[in-house]
Protein backbone atom coordinates (compact mmCIF):
# COMPACT_ATOMS: atom_id res chain seq x y z
CA UNK A 1 0.00 0.00 0.00
CA UNK A 2 1.15 3.73 -1.01
CA UNK A 3 2.81 5.66 2.44
CA UNK A 4 1.16 8.36 1.09
CA UNK A 5 -2.21 7.91 2.40
CA UNK A 6 -4.50 10.43 4.66
CA UNK A 7 -5.23 9.67 8.39
CA UNK A 8 -8.59 8.91 9.48
CA UNK A 9 -9.68 11.79 11.65
CA UNK A 10 -12.03 13.01 13.99
CA UNK A 11 -12.08 16.39 13.84
CA UNK A 12 -14.13 18.64 11.64
CA UNK A 13 -14.56 22.64 11.11
CA UNK A 14 -17.55 24.31 11.02
CA UNK A 15 -17.08 26.49 8.41
CA UNK A 16 -19.06 25.21 4.74
CA UNK A 17 -16.84 23.70 2.49
CA UNK A 18 -17.90 24.07 -1.59
CA UNK A 19 -17.79 20.31 -3.84
CA UNK A 20 -16.62 20.96 -7.24
CA UNK A 21 -17.40 18.29 -9.82
CA UNK A 22 -14.14 16.30 -8.78
CA UNK A 23 -14.91 16.25 -4.89
CA UNK A 24 -18.29 14.95 -5.62
CA UNK A 25 -16.83 11.99 -7.75
CA UNK A 26 -14.48 11.15 -5.20
CA UNK A 27 -17.29 11.03 -2.99
CA UNK A 28 -19.80 8.78 -4.51
CA UNK A 29 -16.49 6.53 -6.48
CA UNK A 30 -14.62 5.85 -2.64
CA UNK A 31 -17.84 4.91 -1.21
CA UNK A 32 -18.22 2.03 -3.35
CA UNK A 33 -14.89 0.54 -2.69
CA UNK A 34 -11.14 1.55 -2.59
CA UNK A 35 -8.56 -0.47 -4.71
CA UNK A 36 -6.37 -3.60 -2.52
CA UNK A 37 -3.21 -3.25 -4.40
CA UNK A 38 0.19 -1.75 -3.96
CA UNK A 39 -0.57 1.66 -5.03
CA UNK A 40 -4.51 2.26 -4.05
CA UNK A 41 -4.25 5.87 -4.27
CA UNK A 42 -2.49 6.12 -7.50
CA UNK A 43 -4.73 3.42 -9.01
CA UNK A 44 -8.25 5.18 -7.54
CA UNK A 45 -7.05 8.28 -8.91
CA UNK A 46 -6.63 7.12 -12.51
CA UNK A 47 -9.86 5.77 -12.31
CA UNK A 48 -11.27 9.07 -11.26
CA UNK A 49 -9.48 10.89 -13.88
CA UNK A 50 -6.97 12.34 -11.80
CA UNK A 51 -3.82 12.03 -10.48
CA UNK A 52 -2.33 10.67 -6.61
CA UNK A 53 -1.35 14.13 -5.95
CA UNK A 54 -4.41 15.73 -6.05
CA UNK A 55 -6.35 12.46 -4.96
CA UNK A 56 -4.22 12.80 -1.57
CA UNK A 57 -4.48 16.85 -1.71
CA UNK A 58 -8.70 16.42 -2.01
CA UNK A 59 -9.71 13.72 0.68
CA UNK A 60 -7.32 15.52 3.22
CA UNK A 61 -9.46 19.16 2.46
CA UNK A 62 -12.15 17.66 2.51
CA UNK A 63 -11.14 15.74 5.70
CA UNK A 64 -9.61 18.87 7.31
CA UNK A 65 -13.12 20.77 6.15
CA UNK A 66 -15.13 18.28 7.53
CA UNK A 67 -17.01 17.08 4.40
CA UNK A 68 -15.54 13.79 5.18
CA UNK A 69 -15.47 12.87 8.88
CA UNK A 70 -13.25 9.92 8.27
CA UNK A 71 -11.69 8.05 5.61
CA UNK A 72 -10.76 4.44 6.07
CA UNK A 73 -12.39 0.66 5.79
CA UNK A 74 -14.37 -0.38 8.25
CA UNK A 75 -13.74 -3.95 9.30
CA UNK A 76 -15.64 -7.28 11.08
CA UNK A 77 -13.40 -6.96 13.64
CA UNK A 78 -14.69 -9.79 15.71
CA UNK A 79 -13.17 -12.15 13.02
CA UNK A 80 -9.98 -10.68 13.39
CA UNK A 81 -10.85 -11.63 17.55
CA UNK A 82 -11.33 -7.91 18.49
CA UNK A 83 -14.39 -5.77 19.62
CA UNK A 84 -16.81 -3.07 19.14
CA UNK A 85 -18.64 -1.36 21.48
CA UNK A 86 -21.17 1.31 21.18
CA UNK A 87 -20.91 3.92 24.38
CA UNK A 88 -22.70 6.78 25.89
CA UNK A 89 -22.45 9.03 28.77
CA UNK A 90 -24.26 12.34 30.08
CA UNK A 91 -21.01 15.50 29.02
CA UNK A 92 -22.49 18.29 31.10
CA UNK A 93 -22.88 21.40 28.76
CA UNK A 94 -20.21 23.05 30.33
CA UNK A 95 -17.54 19.94 29.85
CA UNK A 96 -18.40 19.10 26.60
CA UNK A 97 -15.83 19.87 24.68
CA UNK A 98 -13.35 18.65 26.92
CA UNK A 99 -15.15 15.51 28.05
CA UNK A 100 -15.32 15.14 23.77
CA UNK A 101 -11.30 15.78 24.07
CA UNK A 102 -10.49 13.39 27.12
CA UNK A 103 -12.37 10.45 25.15
CA UNK A 104 -11.21 11.18 21.32
CA UNK A 105 -7.23 10.66 22.52
CA UNK A 106 -7.93 7.06 23.22
CA UNK A 107 -6.69 5.36 20.03
CA UNK A 108 -9.40 3.23 20.51
CA UNK A 109 -12.30 5.47 19.56
CA UNK A 110 -13.23 5.53 16.55
CA UNK A 111 -16.18 8.38 16.21
CA UNK A 112 -18.65 10.06 18.33
CA UNK A 113 -21.66 12.21 18.16
CA UNK A 114 -23.21 14.58 19.97
CA UNK A 115 -27.28 13.89 20.83
CA UNK A 116 -29.89 15.84 22.42
CA UNK A 117 -30.61 14.07 25.25
CA UNK A 118 -29.43 12.81 28.77
CA UNK A 119 -26.91 10.62 27.49
CA UNK A 120 -25.53 13.13 25.41
CA UNK A 121 -22.50 11.95 24.11
CA UNK A 122 -22.09 8.79 21.65
CA UNK A 123 -18.93 6.98 20.68
CA UNK A 124 -18.03 3.87 19.17
CA UNK A 125 -14.54 1.53 21.10
CA UNK A 126 -13.01 -0.52 19.01
CA UNK A 127 -10.83 -3.12 20.82
CA UNK A 128 -8.21 -5.71 19.84
CA UNK A 129 -9.58 -8.18 22.92
CA UNK A 130 -12.83 -8.31 24.21
CA UNK A 131 -11.47 -8.22 27.69
CA UNK A 132 -9.85 -4.99 27.48
CA UNK A 133 -13.00 -3.39 27.17
CA UNK A 134 -13.67 -3.14 30.92
CA UNK A 135 -10.14 -2.09 31.40
CA UNK A 136 -10.18 1.02 28.43
CA UNK A 137 -13.52 2.34 29.62
CA UNK A 138 -12.39 2.58 32.69
CA UNK A 139 -9.74 4.85 31.30
CA UNK A 140 -11.70 6.54 29.43
CA UNK A 141 -14.63 7.45 32.63
CA UNK A 142 -11.00 8.33 34.45
CA UNK A 143 -9.92 10.69 32.26
CA UNK A 144 -13.20 12.43 30.83
CA UNK A 145 -14.85 12.20 34.53
CA UNK A 146 -18.12 11.00 33.31
CA UNK A 147 -19.52 7.23 33.69
CA UNK A 148 -19.92 5.84 30.54
CA UNK A 149 -21.86 3.02 29.58
CA UNK A 150 -21.41 0.15 27.40
CA UNK A 151 -24.05 -1.25 24.67
CA UNK A 152 -22.73 -4.25 23.65
CA UNK A 153 -23.36 -5.42 19.84
CA UNK A 154 -26.03 -8.55 20.32
CA UNK A 155 -26.97 -8.76 16.69
CA UNK A 156 -25.30 -7.18 13.61
CA UNK A 157 -27.37 -5.77 10.64
CA UNK A 158 -25.53 -4.68 7.02
CA UNK A 159 -27.04 -1.21 5.86
CA UNK A 160 -25.97 -0.16 2.78
CA UNK A 161 -25.83 3.83 3.27
CA UNK A 162 -24.75 5.31 0.35
CA UNK A 163 -25.01 8.95 0.32
CA UNK A 164 -24.94 10.57 -3.32
CA UNK A 165 -22.87 13.92 -3.27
Amino acid sequence: MSAARPPATKAASAAPVVLDALDRRIINALQGGFPLTPHPYADAARALGTDEATLLARLRAMLDGGVLTRFGPLYQIERAGGCFVLCACHAPAARLEAVIAAINAYPEVAHHYARTHHLNLWFVLAVAHPDAVARTLARIEADAGVEVLAFPKEREFHVNLYLRA
